[in-house]
């Protein structure tokens, strides 16, 4: 547990905050490119500022819209009043997503992540909004455990009805479902290196006859998380904070392998979520559709076959800022203890004017990958595993992925 000023702390984000002065020096995304009409300027919420992207010439740039106090935090007004006396932040149209920069001094790089060095054709992005922290948001992407209990699957879906779904593919070199992995080992024992982008999270499922599944994923400060989404497939996902109590999820889904499939992914995401805010349809509301009869035979949560619902259950549930003055910590929670230290250094490095320190704010060329994919390998050579299926995985990809 910790104490309500240090909780206040790492969670707040507005201007003048501790956590929001970090997070203002590294690029946010702001808004899907998708949402850019010719013309015409876009309502963006971000860290605590009512701001809008707007035409400038052939680009855009974000200013600062008048708002009224009371205005929902993912609202999206039909009209827009520019403040001419507001700042004004640079933008960057990126992979399917528009990044904006609203700290001082020129912007970082974009570091060369495969999400960004693959092709338009191999990477999509979409996004949804979750009534909640960003932190709590970030903190259920950084627990290996959970996929083992919230995401379980009593009944194991056919993988080829498994394009565009997290945790549907069979086990890399077998025939068991992903599914079925996590159902019958649930307890990984997990290890976190911290490096040059944030952290490397490795989870090992000890199996029968010497096997260990091996599941690397990554925490990219200071908010996103990069996984594996299936062999073929990554996941690179931000939770950027609307303002303290409501966030959105950004993802760029990187293929290694073929085409992405941008209309049935859009069409899969767009059957959950309503527009124009990118709301979930279920929802606290109306109890997020739990049926009981779906519990008892085929999913945890009883909430459906998308795992984004239970995520977004877990979440909020917590309330719109997690309570962490009355939480206890265990073993699986390694990864959330070692990022709130990098965080806090992180807020003391820029209070310091040591801005220098903060990851990824200086030379980024050395900077590939991350390393995200689920292996199996004879348990006396799981150290290896991930590598040689990364290498092998990069080797035939029809994108430049060398690293």
């Amino acid at each position: 547990m910790i104490s309500q000023e240090l909780n206040d702390m790492i969670t707040r984000v507005g201007p003048g905050t501790d956590a929001g002065a970090v997070l203002r020096r590294y690029w946010q995304p702001a808004a899907l490119s998708d949402e850019l009409m010719q013309g015409t300027p876009v309502p963006v919420n971000l860290l605590g500022e009512r701001l809008a992207l707007v035409p400038d010439g052939d680009g855009w740039m974000l200013r600062t819209r008048m708002a009224d106090a009371s205005e929902p935090a993912a609202h999206h007004p039909k009209t827009i009043v520019i403040d001419p006396s507001g700042p004004t932040y640079p933008v960057r149209d990126h992979k399917g997503v528009v990044f904006s920069y609203l700290g001082p001094g020129d912007p970082p790089a974009h570091p060369p992540f495969d999400c960004f060095r693959a092709p338009d054709t191999h990477v999509f992005a979409f996004k949804g909004l979750w009534r909640c922290n960003w932190l709590q948001a970030l903190e259920i992407g950084i627990d290996p455990a959970h996929a083992s209990f919230l995401h379980r699957f009593l009944e194991d879906e056919d993988p080829a009805d498994s394009y565009g779904k997290q945790f549907r593919d069979k086990a890399a070199h077998t025939d068991m479902p992903m599914t079925q992995v996590l159902r019958d080992y649930p307890r990984p024992k997990i290890d976190v290196a911290e490096t040059d982008y944030g952290l490397r999270i490795t989870a090992l499922r000890h199996m029968e006859n010497d096997l260990t599944h091996v599941r690397i994923t990554n925490q990219i400060f200071p908010e996103a998380i990069c996984i594996p989404m299936s062999r073929e497939m990554t996941i690179t996902q931000w939770h950027v904070p609307v303002d303290d109590e409501t966030c959105y999820w950004y993802t760029i889904f990187t293929s290694f392998g073929a085409p992405v499939d941008k209309d049935l992914m859009r069409e899969q995401r767009l059957n959950e979520h309503r527009l124009p805010d990118y709301a979930p349809l279920k929802n606290r509301e109306n109890n997020y559709h739990y049926d009981p009869a779906e519990q008892a035979s085929l999913t945890y949560t009883g909430m459906g076959m998308d795992i984004n619902v239970h995520d977004q259950w877990a979440v909020e549930g917590m309330g719109a800022i997690q309570d962490r003055t009355q939480e206890h910590l265990g073993r699986s929670d390694m990864a959330i203890i070692r990022y709130r230290r990098m965080l806090r250094k992180a807020i003391a490095d820029v209070a310091a004017g040591r801005e220098e320190a903060l990851p990824m704010q200086s030379d980024l060329s050395a900077l590939v990958g991350p390393l995200s994919n689920d292996a199996i390998a004879p348990t006396s050579d799981w150290a290896n595993a991930s590598h040689v299926a990364d290498m092998a995985r990069r080797a035939s990809c029809p994108w430049d992925a060398s690293v």
